[in-house]
């Protein structure tokens, strides 16, 4: 009698708690460095290694403070205080470029805004609102807040939004339900986010996504709180964290995934009144109350499970816990590709030249008929595509990364050239050190990477970027160019096929993960792919399309074939509805897109979207 293990090709396992059904599922706090001050109710945003908190009381009834501290992703340091003073502020943007506004200023609330350059604070327009403890996030050219509280005889439980444009501000839709202290994923773009829980009349549960031009109202928490802390980086990406739900600080953390929010492992200590900054894969919670004022840290971060590999549709393991058989309905190799909205400039030779999500995106450049590199730039908000500004610099085969608002373009034929965009323009920033085009990417705007590409040969060299300038760092180990790529910032990067050499022609499957020190090759593509275009994390990515390498004329085939990395293995996924290859794509493998590229001569204007889910589901006798 045939073993289950023979039937299907792996074991039963037995665990004593369900596996993960998910990556985010995964994820655990750890103690980081305290700030020098404890306080709560302050300012804070940026990355998990690069935080900023400004503002904050050490006590409910305190003044407040204008210390301004960073995180580099182990301790904190004090640097410029803010000009005024406060508690209850909020704050968006990086470490060199952050913005702190709004607050409590005895002897009342203010609207106050201050924008940081990297060395010192100035006053900028205030907002429209008086108004304090908002829901914030953008960057310090593309910023929002969301809500808030205005003290008075009748108190106001704010449903005002606000859009910040680096010069002042302006209110656009009202949310559905006014609130104060609520959160967001702060480090979402200023037309892509979600705001979650906070209290009015009592505390609430609340979520609604914001697409730019209306509010819709979403799944609710699971746990109702208030004095929450938030992180993510669009609007079908966000965890919730800390908070007092009327009557107890909490631990609780939940995962949003676009469709409902997941309760996972909780922070070490209960608070409320925190400070939350990075992005649902990493982030941080530093300083509030419980009782009194802490200045702990905590990271959170995500890692594949560890003791149950959830590779095939079908799976199942015995949970020793409840008594029960399970069966991993993860449904990846179940999700599907259908057509998206075409953009309005067909293109070809994109490869690394997007940013953002499914639902907010951002395509530039490319090349057109003649063969020239285009400037021409495009903006997603999940229904059509609209005409932006384009970039300085026309570039093809190049890389780049970010969100819809807050993205960064590098490399072009053999230059370094590197471009920031902050929602509205374009700007000249530091260039790579070695000008490459076909480069591989990974990361957001103040935390990517660069490897590999090809200037007159291919060359495996790698450089970081730190929101300022490029550092070369550890080679690649196989020079290649035109590959699939994946990552979440410059210490975490995916690199997967391409062309490894021009006689004769050969692509590869070599499959090489980046953790900020080296470079390890892991488990290779199952097709010898170049010209693919990728998305996700090093734990959970894709490589979708490209031109494939039979072994007899005629060479480079362009294909259809998904495969699916879940941080150990690749897997094939149902095929793309079109062969295309040096197209673009971005996002994580339960939602992504890709765009444009070449099915032949011609340049392509047509969008794809990728849709899956995953859960376990326990097994039943019928």
């Amino acid at each position: 009698m045939a073993e289950y293990k023979g039937i299907k090709g792996f074991k039963v396992q037995t665990v004593s708690t369900d596996p993960a059904a998910s990556i985010i599922a995964t994820g655990t706090w750890a103690s980081g460095g305290d700030l020098n001050t404890a306080r709560g109710y302050g300012a804070g945003s940026g990355t998990q290694t690069a935080a900023f908190v400004a503002t904050g009381g050490t006590g409910p009834a305190t003044t407040g403070t204008g210390v301004h501290e960073q995180y580099n992703g182990t301790s904190w340091t004090e640097t410029t205080d803010v000009n005024t003073s406060r508690s209850y502020a909020g704050g968006f943007g990086i470490t060199t470029a952050g913005i702190v506004c709004g607050g409590y200023n005895p002897p009342g609330t203010v609207a106050l805004t201050e924008s940081w350059n990297g060395s010192a604070w100035t006053e900028v327009n205030d907002m429209n609102a008086v108004t304090q403890t908002g829901a914030l996030g953008g960057t310090s050219t593309a910023g929002f807040s969301a809500g808030g509280y205005v003290p008075g005889a009748t108190p106001t439980y704010d449903d005002k939004m606000e859009l910040w444009d680096g010069t002042s501000w302006t209110e656009t839709t009202d949310m559905n339900t006014g609130r104060f202290y609520g959160a967001s994923s702060n480090n979402a773009p200023q037309s892509a986010t979600i705001v979650f829980g906070g209290g009015n009349t009592a505390t609430t549960a609340n979520a609604e996504t914001w697409n730019g031009s209306a509010w819709t109202e979403v799944a609710d928490l699971n746990t109702a709180r208030q004095t929450l802390g938030g992180a993510g980086g669009s609007q079908d990406s966000a965890i919730a964290f800390a908070g007092n739900t009327g009557t107890a600080s909490v631990a609780n953390t939940e995962s949003w995934d676009g469709t409902s929010w997941t309760e996972v492992n909780d922070l070490s200590t209960a608070r409320d009144s925190v400070n939350g900054a990075g992005i649902s894969s990493g982030a941080l919670c530093a300083g509030g109350f419980n009782p009194t004022a802490t200045g702990a840290t905590e990271e959170w971060t995500t890692t594949p499970a560890p003791t149950f590999q959830q590779e095939n549709l079908g799976q199942v393991f015995y949970n020793s816990t409840s008594n029960a058989f399970k069966v991993t309905k993860e449904s990846i190799p179940g999700g599907t590709w259908a057509s998206g909205d075409n953009m309005n400039e067909p293109r070809q030779n994109l490869m690394g030249q997007a940013a953002g999500s499914k639902t907010a995106a951002l395509v530039w450049g490319g090349k057109q008929a003649p063969p020239a590199s285009i400037t021409k730039n495009e903006s997603y908000n999940g229904s059509s595509w609209t005409e932006v500004n384009d970039l300085n610099s026309g570039r093809q085969f190049s890389g780049g990364g970010g969100t819809q608002t807050a993205a960064l373009a590098f490399g072009n034929a053999s230059s370094g050239i590197t471009e920031s965009w902050d929602g509205t323009s374009w700007t000249e920033v530091n260039d790579l050190n070695t000008g490459r085009n076909y480069v591989m990417w990974s990361g957001i705007q103040t935390s990517a990477l660069a490897g590999a590409g090809y200037t007159t040969t291919m060359v495996n060299n790698a450089e970081t970027w730190d929101g300022t300038s490029w550092t070369e760092v550890s080679e690649v180990n196989q020079a290649r160019d035109s590959c699939a790529c994946a990552g979440q910032s410059n210490t975490a990067g995916l690199i997967a096929g391409g062309y490894s050499t021009f006689s004769p022609p050969t692509n590869t499957a070599n499959t090489e993960i980046w953790n900020g020190t080296a470079w390890t090759e892991v488990n290779n593509l199952n097709r010898k792919t170049r010209a693919g275009t990728g998305g996700g994390t090093t734990t959970s990515a894709f490589c979708a399309g490209g031109q494939d390498d039979p072994p007899s004329p005629p060479y480079q085939v362009t294909v259809a074939s998904v495969e699916y990395w879940n941080g150990t293995s690749w897997t094939e996924l149902n095929d793309l509805s079109t062969a295309v290859t040096e197209h673009c794509g971005r996002g994580g493998t339960s939602g992504a897109f890709t765009a444009g590229g070449a099915a032949s001569p011609a340049g392509l204007n047509t969008m794809e979207i990728w849709t899956a889910e995953a859960l376990n589901s326990t097994l039943t006798a019928s």
